[in-house]
């Protein structure tokens, strides 16, 4: 196993209460703002104590309540990218790679060059941080971090400072210099496209708990819960209730749905994500039909946003996001109808 986490801790108006295991070397943790993801990093790292619990890491015990064991966070072997990157602002990059290591003056020298070619940094290391780009300051703490040769390594929202082109072209080069690390890498954010992109495991969080735990695969296919669905981005997400012994009713949409459209469980909500609408009829076993009634048209550079409601008496409309390659709605216009295969509607539990 490669980390196991379980740990409580109460504050004045919010509770953390998480447990997940996972022998995966790619974790995601995804979430809102202020769901907990930071602090649950901040607990591996030892940076925060929860107050009962227990963290494990390839078998090194970092906190254990019962036991009354507590690791402090230099002797963990953790590597934590900050936001910021926390970089020394008043002393060069080489000098902030080998800041705190604590060998002779020639293999510092050595160990530092080292970084520096890894990294990609030749010519940078006589920089002061703010003469570096937004990529040059990551990879200046990413080398800072390797150099100590981590048994793990944290990053806490990295990329959410950068600008969109900037933010891409980061996150290339940060996965691309993590490709070959062999130890445990949790990465936390509230993007699904940085989770999706960096994951192999991903553990989703809301409200200080940790909902749901699936391949990253697998959460985007079948998330299963209303938060998990919201999180990766599902935008049409509604209450359903039994009609009757073989029907679901969405009131929302003022739909009657077949129960055989799916493994409805104990789901209390139906998902859709709104790019997977067809203008015509597929030729699987089942499908939704939607009516497209007081559509509401916006255009992106790439994309058409449609809202539309499914009828006089419905009250939550519903997004379709169609691609302008597949249909130009400003030619086409908006059709009268939508249909929806069987396979990609979600059945969601709220807890």
């Amino acid at each position: 196993m490669a980390i196991e986490v379980r740990i409580h801790r109460e504050f004045d108006d919010f509770k953390l209460d998480v447990q997940f295991q996972s022998e995966s070397r790619r974790i995601g943790i995804l979430g809102a703002s202020g769901c907990g993801k930071s602090l649950t990093l901040k607990s591996i790292a030892g940076i925060e104590r929860p107050e009962t619990g227990k963290i494990e890491s390839a078998g090194k015990v970092f906190f254990d309540s019962a036991k009354k064991i507590w690791m402090p966070p230099q002797e963990r072997n953790v590597g934590y990218l900050f936001q910021n990157y926390a970089l020394f602002p008043t002393i060069t990059v080489e000098k902030n790679i080998g800041i705190a290591l604590r060998c002779g003056k020639k293999e510092k020298e050595k160990k530092v060059r080292d970084m520096i070619d890894r990294f990609s940094l030749q010519g940078l290391e006589k920089k002061l941080p703010g003469q570096l780009s937004g990529g040059q300051q990551q990879r200046t703490a990413l080398a800072r971090i390797m150099i100590y040769e981590p048994d793990m390594i944290l990053l806490d929202e990295p990329f959410s400072a950068l600008d969109s082109y900037l933010k891409e072209q980061t996150q290339r080069e940060c996965l691309e210099l993590l490709q070959d690390y062999p130890g445990t890498v949790i990465l936390v954010s509230h993007s699904r496209d940085e989770i999706y992109r960096f994951s192999e495991e991903v553990l989703v969080m809301d409200g200080g708990k940790a909902v749901i735990q699936k391949t990253v695969k697998e959460l985007f296919e079948h998330p299963q819960k209303v938060a998990a669905a919201k999180l990766t981005g599902c935008k049409n997400i509604e209450e359903i209730v039994w009609k009757d012994g073989k029907h679901l009713y969405v009131p929302g949409w003022d739909m009657v749905i077949p129960a055989g459209m799916g493994n409805v469980g104990d789901a209390q909500a139906i998902g859709i994500r709104a790019h997977e609408f067809t203008t015509e009829r597929t030729e699987s076993d089942g499908e939704l039909v939607f009516p497209v009634y007081k559509p509401e048209v916006k255009e992106d550079l790439f994309e058409y946003h449609v809202q539309f409601f499914t009828s006089e008496r419905a009250k939550t409309p519903v997004v379709w996001k169609v691609s302008k390659k597949l249909w130009d709605v400003g030619e086409k216009g908006v059709p009268k109808w939508l249909h929806l295969k069987r396979e990609h509607i979600l059945f969601l539990e709220r807890e």
